[in-house]
């Protein structure tokens, strides 16, 4: 989308400002993010912290566009890997609201996320300072036997697929959690409605990231209904 961090500060910046001078100028405000991020109290001179401005917004374009487009592209993907699966589907599409936490499970979209530790705590012998990094792997996590049986499959009956941690923990759990399983609900139930087969051709390729697990081409075939 940017051709680098500097073109990224630009476009969100020059996006800040015509919305604050059309407001400004008498124009009521949209229901728009940068308009209520304008709007608030604790975030209306955003623009005056770079870092945090920018890392805002960046984190929401990840998080909203990238995460649940690699879900869509991973389940495309993973009913070809297990294609009995796709059968089960199709025999059973009220099994879609389970499969799509199945799929965010198996495709797990971002990697893993960083914390600062708050204060002095230790976690199974491990003592962990105040001010330490702690990198949390939802990959693993996901992918973890002792959690699930056999994880490195897609199941989309599986009973425990809602207790995958790609939305993370606590007070940092992904606030769009919903609109993203709303998203993938949509698209399936709309892709079984006009297709009999969606097939995968030729191998995809892979974003090149140790954050993001994605796609940034995955060519198909698609197979109307009659």
């Amino acid at each position: 989308m940017f051709d680098d961090a500097a073109d990224m500060a630009w476009s969100f910046s020059r996006l800040w400002r015509d919305k604050e001078a059309r407001r400004k100028a008498g124009e009521p405000p949209g229901f728009d993010l940068i308009s209520m991020l304008q709007s608030n109290e604790d975030t209306r001179d955003l623009i005056n912290r770079p870092m945090e401005f920018i890392g805002n917004l960046a984190l929401l374009i990840v998080g909203g566009n990238d995460t649940t487009r690699n879900s869509m592209s991973g389940g495309v993907l993973a009913l070809n890997q297990f294609p009995e699966e796709f059968i089960k589907l199709k025999k059973n599409p009220e099994l879609i609201p389970n499969m799509v936490s199945e799929i965010i499970r198996w495709q797990t979209p971002l990697a893993h996320m960083r914390r600062v530790a708050t204060q002095d705590v230790e976690l199974r012998g491990q003592t962990i300072k105040k001010g330490d990094r702690v990198l949390m792997w939802y990959a693993s996590g996901n992918r973890d036997e002792r959690k699930f049986e056999n994880p490195d499959q897609l199941i989309i009956d599986r009973k425990d697929a809602r207790n995958h941690i790609s939305f993370g923990y606590g007070i940092h759990r992904c606030m769009g959690n919903r609109l993203a399983e709303l998203q993938l609900r949509i698209l399936w139930e709309e892709l079984l409605k006009r297709f009999d087969n969606i097939e995968v051709v030729g191998e995809p390729e892979r974003v090149q990231s140790n954050f993001v697990r994605g796609y940034s081409k995955l060519m198909v075939k698609l197979t109307a209904k009659n």
